[in-house]
């Protein structure tokens, strides 16, 4: 059975930026990744390129695995700090800031795939998405079922991306699934499932949070993304609450103060102007909004999370 390991709450930024990078693969932002809706490659590839260092940045439409057979590494999700041995695979949802720091000689593939096709393909398994939707990272033993299930799942669609032969997409879509199979089987007993017949509420939740990762920074009304759903504010309160314990409005403060943080993490912005990307016209009010959802002011928290 796999471990994930509790990730430590500290973050130490190599380097402030000005804004957070979001690249299509890292380091680029156009050519011909942007028409691949799957791009495979080994970690080695780019990141001794980058003098192993893979500096924090996040993909605005793509979903990506590592799966490290070997070697160490730190990665680097959101406000935490991962370290890690191989075998061990990592899970970052589009959007999730993230980097890593290699050991050099590091063996494995990192896999990148439009979210919106990943999830297409996993719909006719209710749950399954879901299962896999959030920031993971699992540290597998090494010669255990789980490592040895998920490494020729990689290695498959390695295969296969490298060595274009008939019916390619369908093949790829195959290995894809099993790869996503083997790290849903991999994850531990408390990692998030709805409940059997939750498909619809799922459905409806999914869809709420496409829109708010879609319209946050306009900060939009509840009522106006539930009309768009086509729920009362009532049904869609009902919803987050039965799937995931939160209200509506919670899920969406959840995702300004998300963005937020990482933007304090990850940039030298001011509080000002972060405030002002976020819909906060004033700078006392996003001070205040921040403060009460996490206990510290804004430039507070900056300071604890660049320690």
């Amino acid at each position: 059975m796999a471990a994930q390991t509790p990730i430590p709450s500290a973050v130490q930024p190599t380097a402030a930026v000005r804004s957070l990078p979001s690249y299509l693969l890292y380091g680029e932002q156009g050519g011909a990744a942007s028409s691949e809706r799957l791009h495979v490659e080994t970690i080695s590839s780019r990141s001794r390129l980058h003098d192993w260092e893979i500096q924090p940045h996040r993909h605005d439409t793509f979903f990506q695995i590592l799966y490290m057979a070997q070697g160490q590494a730190e990665a680097r999700l959101d406000s935490q700090v991962c370290p890690l041995r191989g075998p061990c695979a990592v899970c970052v949802p589009a959007l999730v800031a993230h980097g890593f720091r290699f050991d050099p000689g590091v063996e494995g593939h990192v896999v990148t795939v439009q979210e919106r096709h990943l999830a297409s393909l996993l719909d006719a398994v209710p749950g399954l998405w879901a299962r896999l939707a959030q920031p993971h990272w699992l540290a597998l033993r090494g010669q255990g079922p789980a490592a040895r299930s998920l490494g020729a799942a990689v290695a498959m669609l390695a295969a296969e991306y490298a060595n274009p032969q008939p019916w390619r997409a369908l093949a790829l879509d195959a290995a894809l699934l099993q790869t996503m199979v083997s790290l849903a089987r991999a994850l531990p007993d408390d990692a998030p499932v709805p409940a059997a017949g939750a498909g619809r509420a799922a459905d409806h939740l999914a869809r709420y949070r496409a829109l708010i990762d879609a319209r946050f920074r306009l900060q939009p009304r509840v009522a106006d993304l539930a009309a768009e759903l086509g729920l009362t504010p009532t049904q869609l309160n009902r919803i987050c609450q039965r799937v995931l314990g939160r209200s509506a409005l919670a899920l969406l403060h959840d995702r300004l103060m998300l963005e937020a943080q990482r933007q304090l993490t990850y940039t030298t912005l001011s509080i000002k102007r972060i405030g002002l990307d976020l819909g906060f016209t004033d700078a006392g009010y996003f001070t205040r909004f921040f403060q009460r959802l996490s206990g510290l002011a804004p430039g507070a928290w900056r300071e604890q999370a660049q320690r």
